[in-house]
């Protein structure tokens, strides 16, 4: 499988939010429609549900391929669609993820040295979010691992943490052939020989995170791929 680049700029999309009716045909009628106008459906997430009668969703939609005024209408001639209203789409909001999975102490340290780079190029026009969540054990870090793979505008993965291996070193395979690259604090057990990148400092492994995403640095993560430091 193709591997995805860390970093890239982003699609432009149509984003819209709307309340429509929760029902079974409901996000089929949407589909329908973006389909009918000629989009492509980047982003189709419910934000909240709304009991009542009848119960109501709030759906936030990325389309790419059409005009914002375009889906607007087509989107209102639903007949269960309720509010609709523009929005921005989140990789101009919040841009690229960096993901940290790991024990708590070193997770802390890792995203002070990604947001602090991030900082630097995001006032440069980048747009670098970090994501961060304490785990203890060999499964939740393992489903962990593998749950990037699902988040939406995930770029990399820091493994932050004092041993891992077996589950989370054939997670972290998985991940890689999906195309994101994982950088991993030098610990022990095997998930060293299972990342791209292995640095023993956790702030300048969430630096050298940052750098491996951002248009606006010049760290390239494919000459860099295998080494330790």
């Amino acid at each position: 499988m193709p591997r995805r680049p860390a970093g890239g700029r982003p699609t432009n999309a149509a984003a819209i939010r709307f309340d429509v009716v929760d029902s079974a045909a409901a996000l089929s009628s949407v589909t329908r429609a973006v389909e009918t106008i000629g989009g492509r459906i980047r982003a189709l997430a419910t934000v909240r549900r709304v009991d009542g009668d009848p119960p109501i969703a709030e759906i936030e939609l990325e389309v790419e391929g059409v005009e914002e005024d375009l889906l607007v209408a087509a989107l209102e001639a639903i007949e269960n669609v309720r509010t609709v209203h523009l929005t921005r789409a989140l990789d101009r909001v919040f841009g690229k993820r960096i993901i940290v999975v790991g024990g708590g102490a070193q997770v802390a340290q890792v995203a002070l040295g990604a947001v602090s780079e991030a900082d630097r190029h995001n006032l440069r026009g980048e747009r670098i979010s970090v994501d961060t969540i304490p785990l203890v054990g060999e499964e939740p870090i393992a489903a962990a691992v593998r749950a990037v793979a699902d988040l939406p505008r995930a770029r990399l993965l820091v493994l932050a943490g004092s041993i891992m291996g077996g589950d989370i070193s054939a997670a972290a395979d998985e991940l890689r052939a999906v195309g994101i690259p994982i950088i991993a604090l030098n610990m022990v057990g095997s998930i060293t020989d299972h990342v791209d990148l292995v640095v023993s400092d956790p702030v300048q492994a969430g630096t050298m995170a940052v750098m491996a995403v951002a248009d606006t640095a010049t760290f390239d993560l494919d000459r860099q791929r295998g080494r330790r430091y």
